[in-house]
């Protein structure tokens, strides 16, 4: 017996956005072309004056920790709208079908109203249909996914995140109009982080670039984010006496002591 399909509002996490692209530490080519899908949605009645659609489908890349999913929120406080966070838990069924049908009506649900639809992981709906290990249904509900994303309207903004874009349909590729690649931190990326955080706090950690680039090398910005949060902590506990300086240096000293992932 077929259990009670979820309603549409089940299906998704609605997010009020609390961060805008001037948040975050973007590459250059990331930036223009997200600042530029921002004002094309803005002016977006001047473009369709002109037979025009504004682009609305961003497939962003990149390892896990370094942006995607703050991209997408970023997007949507940019554009003053919510974030539909697509749940894999609830759209994705055991009954042939039923993955399929219940992601159309997340379509449906985001065609009610401006908003930024999220897809993390979206390698895990929009696989490679070539896969010969992959069974006919997934095949099915990629087609079915590629075809509802390609009849959006355009004041639907489809953000699709992945961390293995090496397994993705190829039709997904030509399907989204801004690929963004969201690798790790660089030095400079770093550097400007924690001027930020300096700034934020009112404080001066004194920490070197050589001593951040050695002390926190190879972090992901959500590490990054983390450590910054781990010394506002500290900073707040200490109360007016605190010496940021010092409370730097401790934190990033129990920063290269932590474990870290073991591959086999």
């Amino acid at each position: 017996m077929r259990p009670i399909s979820p309603t549409p509002e089940a299906l998704v996490d609605e997010l009020r956005p609390e961060r805008t692209l001037a948040d975050l530490v973007l590459p250059k080519a990331v930036h223009v072309a997200c600042s530029q899908l921002v004002e094309e949605q803005h002016r977006s009645e001047i473009l369709r004056s002109h037979g025009v659609e504004p682009r609305h489908r961003v497939l962003v890349l990149g390892p896990p920790g370094n942006g995607k999913t703050s991209l997408a929120e970023a997007l949507a406080g940019e554009l003053a709208v919510p974030v539909l966070r697509v749940r894999y838990d609830a759209v994705i069924g055991s009954f042939l079908g039923e993955t399929a049908t219940r992601l159309s009506r997340v379509f449906d649900h985001a065609r009610t109203r401006q908003c930024v639809l999220f897809f993390d992981e979206f390698d895990a709906v929009g696989k490679e249909r070539g896969d010969e290990h992959e069974t006919g249904e997934i095949k099915r509900v990629v087609n079915s996914l590629l075809m509802s994303i390609d009849s959006l309207p355009s004041y639907v903004v489809v953000v699709a995140a992945s961390n293995h874009p090496e397994i993705l349909d190829r039709a997904v590729w030509r399907l989204f109009q801004i690929r963004a690649e969201m690798p790790g931190p660089s030095q400079a990326d770093m550097r400007a982080w924690i001027r930020r955080f300096e700034d934020s706090m009112g404080i001066k950690l004194g920490l070197s670039d050589r001593t951040l680039n050695e002390g926190l090398r190879a972090l992901s910005f959500a590490e990054l984010e983390e450590f910054c949060d781990d010394i506002r902590r500290r900073v707040i506990l200490a109360g007016p006496a605190a010496k940021a300086s010092a409370i730097a240096r401790a934190v990033l000293g129990q920063w290269r002591t932590r474990a870290t992932p073991r591959h086999a």
